[in-house]
């Protein structure tokens, strides 16, 4: 139906009231169409009902204006007109909604000005938006939703409604238009739910791999191998058949989506007829450990590899060797473990760094002291961790640099040296006191955590000690 045949017939007097209804009945069927075909905000489908009760008012629009044969007064085709003014206004916004992955090179200014922004208002949007969440930390890889309001016949950009960014789960940066036509910026955080999952098995290959098997997330096998890191070598003590536990928290959204992995409850290694098992604990005073069923601290020795990587193997050992570089025999006041650059090195135990400088033969080296008798130190570091230097506390198992080949070295790696009353001694065999154990009122609480988890995991428990005694008998 075209506007110019309609103007033309609806000239009649005799068919105004026809006419009117006609034009509301026009708009109504535009309308509807409109919004199921123009509105990208609305999900909407049309059944096949729908279409039919429209081809119905379509054809009964078509006979009515076929009928007419006089001519209607003016003031009824301005409101034809208008009528198709206000149906057609409509394909001149769209709402479109995107999601942008953010590549190299992209800022948030530059990713508004693409869509069309002028620079001074994709300015505005970074400083309120920055008031929750600095636009700088946006990642490469990471995606963004934004809302716009486009004219569709120009292609050209009307407004800017709404951009929302989740850099994790259970959190979004939110920032849209106001009643005022100004920007406003919000955080919305969903509601964390605690969550308590086990997992058991037999260990075959590697242990990582054996229990990501079972479905525990790769950052609480790390803090599981960590956990054991300080009294099992994982390159000679773990074998096939051997089995572990876990008892871990996860942190979970109202929906069910894992935001991120929580604190290992309990966990125990089988190595063959010989069980470790250990728990949290957290004292009076904040401090986290793990102890044993009877509250003895696990960090009993101080590490004898400390180092993110675990399967290291001893390129030098301690004592008397024919030194690679000097050409002579010599005495190996350390324990050299052959590693890649940029791996992790963490201290040994809990302490104060005494010496964090390039020393030499040593190249990069930092020195710990723990206690009146025991100090670490570690040599040919191809770079310090951000803020070790003299007089800094640290703690077991924290990161204090990184395996490098400075100083008098042949390639990148770890030279670790223990020293008790300051003699030299071998890392391997050393015995250090280097947690305290519990007592008294906090021994008390210890137990009674440990009562409750056993309740609460009864089956894993029972299975666990059915095993251990069968094995015990054989």
């Amino acid at each position: 139906m075209d506007l110019q045949r309609i103007i033309n017939i609806g000239q009649n007097p005799r068919n105004k009231h026809r006419l009117l209804a006609l034009g509301y009945a026009t708009a109504v069927t535009f309308a509807f169409m409109l919004s199921l075909t123009n509105n990208n905000s609305v999900k909407a489908s049309v059944s096949r009902s729908d279409k039919f009760d429209y081809l119905m008012m379509e054809n009964s629009l078509r006979e009515e204006i076929d009928a007419s044969e006089t001519i209607y007064p003016e003031s009824s085709v301005e409101n034809i007109k208008s009528l198709y003014d206000m149906v057609n206004y409509g394909d001149r916004e769209k709402t479109v909604e995107k999601e942008i992955e953010i590549s190299k090179g992209d800022t948030l200014i530059s990713i508004l000005s693409d869509l069309g922004l002028e620079y001074n208002e994709a300015h505005n949007i970074y400083t309120v938006l920055k008031k929750v969440y600095d636009p700088r930390n946006l990642r490469i890889g990471q995606k963004i939703n934004i809302t716009t309001t486009i004219d569709p016949k120009e292609n050209t950009l009307l407004s800017l409604d709404n951009i929302t960014i989740s850099p994790s789960l259970g959190k979004r940066f939110i920032l849209e238009k106001n009643e005022t036509e100004g920007y406003e910026a919000r955080v919305e955080q969903d509601e964390l739910l605690e969550e308590i999952n086990s997992a058991s098995g037999s260990i075959s290959g590697t242990l990582s791999a054996s229990m990501q098997k079972q479905g525990v997330p790769s950052r609480v096998v790390a803090n599981f191998i960590n956990i054991f890191s300080y009294s099992v070598d994982f390159r000679r003590d773990l074998r096939k058949g051997d089995k572990f536990e876990i008892i871990y928290e996860n942190q979970i959204t109202p929906n069910g989506e894992t935001v991120k992995s929580g604190n290992i409850l309990y966990a125990a290694l089988q190595l063959r007829k010989d069980k470790i098992a250990l728990y949290r604990f957290e004292d009076k005073k904040g401090n986290v450990d793990y102890y044993n069923e009877k509250g003895y601290a696990m960090k009993k020795t101080l590490d004898r590899k400390p180092m993110s990587f675990k399967q290291a193997r001893i390129s030098s050992p301690f004592g008397r060797r024919f030194h690679p570089i000097l050409k002579k025999y010599k005495v190996h006041w350390g324990v050299d473990y052959a590693a890649p650059k940029g791996t992790k090195i963490y201290a040994g135990g809990d302490g104060v760094v005494q010496m964090a400088k390039y020393n030499g033969a040593y190249g990069n080296y930092v020195k710990i002291r723990h206690n009146s008798e025991y100090s670490t130190a570690y040599g040919h570091m191809w770079k310090f961790a951000k803020g070790i230097r003299p007089g800094v506390r640290v703690k077991q198992g924290q990161v204090i640099g990184y395996v490098g080949s400075t100083g008098r070295s042949t390639g990148p790696h770890l030279h670790y040296e223990v020293l008790q009353n300051g003699k030299r001694v071998n890392p391997l065999k050393i015995k250090a006191a280097a947690g305290e154990n519990l007592t008294g009122q906090n021994l008390a609480k210890f137990k009674k955590s440990i009562a409750l988890l056993k309740e609460s995991h009864k089956n894993m428990f029972a299975q666990a000690d059915k095993k251990q005694l069968a094995s015990a008998e054989k």
